[in-house]
Parts: C-alpha cells; sequence; structure tokens
C-alpha cells in the first residue's frame, strides 16, 4: 500500500469510529438512564438534551414503548417535572412521583 492509501484508509477509520460512537452515545445514555427513578436531586443537575432522554424514558416506561411519547408531550412533561422538583421539599422524590395526569395527557 502506498502512503497515501494508508493515510486515507485510517482516516476513513477514525471518522467511522466518531460517527458510531456519535450514534451510540444516545443509545447508551438511555440505556444507563434511571427515567421515572430518577432522583430530583440528579434530574435537576441535567441539561436539557439528558432531561429529554430521562422523561422520554420515563414516559416510555408509562405508556410502553410501543406508544412513544412525541416531542411536544415530552417538552409538557418536562416543564411539569421541572416545576415539580423545584417545588419539592425532598430532593430524593423520583420523578414519577411528579403529578402529570391532565398535563400531558387528559385526566
Amino acid at each position: 500500500m502506498t502512503m497515501h492509501v494508508r493515510k486515507a484508509v485510517v482516516t476513513t477509520g477514525m471518522i467511522l469510529a466518531v460517527v458510531g460512537g456519535v450514534v451510540g452515545c444516545g443509545e447508551v445514555e438511555k440505556a444507563v438512564n434511571r427515567g421515572g427513578d430518577t432522583k430530583c436531586s440528579e434530574y435537576t443537575k441535567q441539561d436539557a438534551d439528558k432531561k429529554d432522554t430521562t422523561v422520554t424514558k420515563y414516559l416510555e416506561e408509562d405508556g410502553g414503548e410501543n406508544n412513544p411519547p412525541n416531542q411536544n408531550t415530552i417538552d409538557l412533561a418536562v416543564a411539569a417535572i421541572d416545576l415539580m422538583c423545584g417545588a419539592q421539599a425532598n430532593p430524593d422524590t423520583p420523578i414519577r412521583d411528579a403529578d402529570l395526569a391532565g398535563i400531558v395527557a387528559p385526566k
């Protein structure tokens, strides 16, 4: 192999590794994420993307993976959980204890 071909193969391999890592990160995050069991103290420290992942997993646990939540439902749930955790006296309260009925789905 010539030097240019070797360099191209190495560069392509590095690009594929980076892309594979980026694509796989979301699934890994979702797998280790505790969803509805996430405590308010942990949830409030998360950035917006992690909150979306946490709430999506929680809503999927609640409604089943065959009925995935849409982005509007996720956004409303994040807002409700933000309010609930902000007012929560006990930081160990899991986010699943947020009263989301009537906010993200009619009672």
